[in-house]
């Protein structure tokens, strides 16, 4: 392919983790970058139909099921105009073991599944969170950042009960990547939350969250953290 890039078709497997035992393991990639990927996407998101995202979210290359995901959301939007959208949700859980990196999750995510589940049930994403996948564990959390923008915050705050002992620091970073987002917007809210579980986070869930704090207030959590649940100060 003449957008593939040899220097990126070597540095992606080191970025995504696909050595033996990592969380990419056996992923291939062929170099081409996100930019790229997107100006594909949008040459064929309009004459593409399910068959030719099936095929290229099957693809073992990377790039492809990203590609794949990109003019997955365009037709999900699309079909909103009719209220048709749910051939297009139903296709991404069909593949949705398909979805297996962290960029495949945080592009997909919210952007399908929580846009589909803003005023439905999302029985889903706590199966999801409960789940051994790492992916869908991931899933879960980001697809509450649609909510978040809509200052719908209830879901995400019982889904990082459920993930704050997880034991991988995807998870972890997503989770405070979420929490992060949501305090942008009600800060009393994520920082009573904060309050209450500081001592169950992980330091990097708890860094992640507290990142766009000011100086003063973000030594106060990591103090915190670093004190025993029930000592005195």
């Amino acid at each position: 392919m003449e957008l593939a890039i040899p220097e990126k078709a070597k540095f992606f497997p080191r970025f995504f983790k696909t050595g033996k035992g990592e969380y990419g393991e056996g992923d291939l990639f062929i170099g081409v970058t996100v930019p790229n990927q997107r100006k594909i996407a949008q040459q064929f998101q309009q004459a593409a139909d399910d068959r030719l995202i099936i095929k290229l979210l099957d693809s073992s290359f990377h790039e492809d099921r990203l590609t794949g995901l990109f003019i997955l959301i365009y037709k999900f939007n699309q079909a909103k105009k009719n209220k048709e959208e749910k051939k297009w949700v139903d296709l991404y859980l069909k593949k949705i073991e398909r979805i297996n990196n962290w960029d495949l999750v945080d592009t997909s995510a919210h952007s399908i599944l929580g846009q589909w589940l803003e005023n439905k049930g999302r029985s889903i994403l706590y199966k999801f969170a409960r789940s051994t996948n790492l992916w869908k564990n991931r899933i879960a959390i980001i697809s509450t950042l649609h909510f978040i923008r809509k200052h719908d915050f209830e879901d995400l705050l019982k889904l990082s009960v459920i993930l704050i002992k997880h034991e991988h620091d995807l998870i972890h970073k997503a989770v405070g990547w979420m929490l992060r987002e949501a305090w942008k917007r009600n800060h009393r809210v994520i920082e009573l939350f904060l309050n209450q579980h500081v001592h169950e986070m992980p330091r990097t869930m708890l860094r992640y969250a507290i990142e766009k704090m000011d100086e003063k207030k973000r030594k106060q959590y990591m103090k915190l953290k670093s004190i025993p649940k029930g000592s005195a100060l």
